[in-house]
């Protein structure tokens, strides 16, 4: 029979894991997926050194995993009355942890492909309306903007898909789950 402290880190160890694992599948690194796993699991906010001799990270890989995870609005820099440190804290909302972390990823991009197409399609029109430009190019580049312009109404979807994540509208949707004690 396993050591109940060993098998309730193990248990940790698994989600821990799998959290590391899913967030790399978005752009973060293992580490930086990891210490929020390890920061949810914690029940108090931790320092820098703290949340260094617990994961054997160097205290600039540490400051620069904690930064990368308050810029998604996972983790969280709290105030203790007598403590001159920094304190940080895991979200523990995962309805918000997923809010944000998704729509500034989603929000980028956007921009960014957003950007791309609204340069192309003006490009595309200037090769349209050029007199030395022959036909059958002209023939595809105004098939090629009706395409992009698709793609524009895909996107502008898209944010208002994002708003309704930020505004919670989507809740009305998909409501969450009443949590059972």
């Amino acid at each position: 029979m396993k050591d109940p402290k060993q098998q309730l880190e193990q248990a940790r160890e698994r989600v821990i894991d799998t959290i590391a694992q899913n967030m790399n599948l978005y752009g973060v690194t293992d580490s930086v997926g990891r210490l929020f796993g390890f920061l949810y699991f914690n029940n108090a906010p931790m320092t820098l050194d703290e949340m260094k001799d617990e994961l054997g990270m160097s205290k600039t890989s540490m400051s620069t995993s904690v930064r990368s995870l308050m810029d998604l609005k996972m983790v969280d820099k709290v105030w203790r009355k007598g403590v001159r440190r920094d304190l940080y804290r895991a979200e523990e909302d995962w309805y918000q942890t997923f809010i944000d972390f998704f729509t500034i990823k989603w929000r980028a991009g956007i921009s960014m492909n957003v950007t791309a197409i609204e340069k192309s399609i003006k490009e595309l029109t200037e090769l349209v309306h050029r007199e030395d430009t022959e036909e059958s190019i002209k023939e595809e580049a105004s098939i090629d903007i009706e395409k992009l312009k698709s793609c524009l109404e895909y996107y502008d979807w898209l944010n208002r898909l994002v708003d309704s994540f930020e505004s919670h509208e989507i809740f009305n949707y998909i409501p969450k789950k009443e949590q059972k004690l």
